[in-house]
């Protein structure tokens, strides 16, 4: 599939995870694309007023110092930024008045009150309702359990966090599309907001903007904004797959249709990409979701546990005094024997920050086994587990949409740590294709490209120019073997890579 790239472009990407956030320059142009680096900063949870919430305003002033950066990098190399786009994790939002004031800094998923109100929602929406209409996943924190849990909506919106950043930057309201799908109030067939779910929940019809979709201009810039950051005043601000997992698998680097993917960070984003929903009920009791993707596709999945577990743990050992280079951890997690105690990694005893090793170890005592107080141990348990868990979530997958897969692609984070990559085609018998680290901020900008005509075609010729662009790693599957308890195949030591452009 040959990319038709037209002309050059410069596109400026805010990508911002759950725990850190950066702004990027892609430049597109002669068959490739790049990234380049030009602001990174810090994001968390910080505790306000009994809660967890996201400091906002210092995020956006963060947003603010990389677009600045952007621009002066740019015009030192004599370019022109054409666009920005803007993606982050998905479910949260803040709430805006009618003079567009933020009325208080935004709660954080990981906060308990979704699950306080999940009785709340299900008295008055049946959950087999709910799924045959939005086809989302179950979890405790989605958008429309936090919002159950409001005292007051009367005379606000709610703007998801990146429609909130780029309202911030542009005073255009709208809900880009792959991140609306995420609230539990969209209509997985219709696309369009679930309209007649709003008034059961209590909720104003007009709670949400309109719908934007990904390649669509939301605005340009503000002149308070051309004048903190120096970018010019026409500069639009274009919708991408604002949800930074549909970014991901816009730039998940396929030759064929029949792949699977893993989306590998502070979460696990496990799955298939399919033209249309599966919304039956055996679904439903799997606990897929139906989320969309760019060009109109459904990005079916399960969120699974993430490096969220291994950061944590990090955390908490420097917090100790024992800190180690996680080169060094997975090296020694990787010389022990396979066949050790497992987790789940889905359980939401996890979700929460605090002293994760002890919250391991208890997972793993009342599994009636116990895990070794060494960190190369922990390390393991938690990779071994999460290489399970990908394994049923994507035999499961290929079930229920009866899609069948001979590949499965990690990109993100996750796509570096060799061990993992290693564990996860044993685990599924796959072979595996590691990369782009950068998965989200590609997609991102190649979306702006192709929206600035810089690009033209499909995701097929999106992602033939990230394959173009981007050094991969494959990895074969070994043989497994069952242990003597038959409880779990035993898998090598240690991981095998073959170096190539897969």
């Amino acid at each position: 599939m040959n990319v038709q790239a037209t002309v050059g472009g410069v596109f400026a990407a805010v990508d911002i995870g759950a725990s850190s956030g950066r702004v990027m320059l892609g430049r597109v142009g002669g068959g490739s694309v790049s990234l380049e680096t030009v602001h990174r900063f810090p994001n968390g949870v910080v505790e306000l007023d009994g809660g967890l919430h996201w400091d906002f305003d210092a995020l956006f002033e963060e947003v603010l110092k990389g677009l600045a950066a952007a621009a002066e990098t740019a015009a030192a190399s004599g370019e022109r930024i054409a666009s920005i786009g803007i993606d982050t994790w998905a479910v949260d939002y803040g709430l805006v008045d009618a003079s567009g004031k933020l009325i208080a800094q935004p709660f954080s998923y990981r906060d308990e009150r979704g699950r306080t109100a999940i009785a709340d929602v299900h008295n008055v929406l049946d959950p087999a309702l709910l799924y045959a209409t939005t086809g989302l996943q179950f979890l405790q924190f989605n958008t429309l359990y936090q919002l159950a849990s409001e005292r007051a909506l009367r005379d606000v919106q709610a703007l998801l966090i990146p429609d909130l950043i780029a309202f911030k930057l542009t005073g255009q309201r709208r809900t880009e599309a792959t991140n609306a799908s995420t609230t539990g109030l969209f209509d997985a067939v219709a696309g369009e907001w679930a309209n007649d779910f709003f008034k059961p929940l209590g909720l104003p019809k007009n709670l949400f903007p309109d719908i934007i979709q990904p390649g669509e201009t939301v605005g340009t810039l503000l002149p308070e904004i051309v004048a903190r950051t120096g970018l010019e005043a026409e500069t639009a601000v274009v919708a991408v797959g604002s949800h930074d997992t549909a970014s991901a698998v816009a730039a998940v680097p396929a030759r064929q249709e029949d792949f699977a993917y893993i989306s590998s960070g502070t979460w696990s984003l496990v799955g298939v990409e399919l033209d249309s929903p599966v919304l039956d009920e055996a679904s439903r009791l799997a606990n897929f979701t139906n989320e969309r993707g760019v060009d109109g596709t459904i990005r079916y999945l399960r969120n699974v546990g993430g490096l969220w577990l291994l950061s944590e743990c990090q955390r908490t050992w420097a917090a100790q005094g024992h800190r180690q280079e996680l080169a060094a951890l997975l090296e020694s997690a990787a010389a022990l024997p396979a066949g050790g105690p497992q987790i789940n990694a889905d359980d939401p005893v996890f979700i929460a920050p605090d002293n994760m090793p002890d919250r391991i170890r208890s997972a793993v005592r009342a599994t009636g086994e116990v895990l070794p107080d060494r960190p190369a141990a922990v390390v393991r348990c938690i990779l071994d587990s999460l290489a399970a868990a990908y394994a049923r979530t994507l035999a499961r997958a290929e079930e229920l949409s009866g899609k069948q897969t001979s590949v499965v692609h990690i990109v993100g984070g996750g796509s570096q740590n060799r061990l993992l990559c290693q564990l996860t085609a044993d685990a599924t018998g796959k072979k595996v294709v590691a990369g782009p680290v950068e998965a989200t901020a590609l997609g991102n900008v190649l979306i702006q490209a192709r929206a600035a005509g810089a690009v033209t075609g499909g995701l097929s010729e999106l992602r033939a120019l990230v394959r173009a662009s981007i050094g991969l790693e494959s990895y074969e599957p070994k043989l497994a073997l069952k242990s003597p308890q038959g409880r779990r195949p035993v898998v090598p030591q240690s991981p095998s890579v073959n170096l190539r452009g897969a």
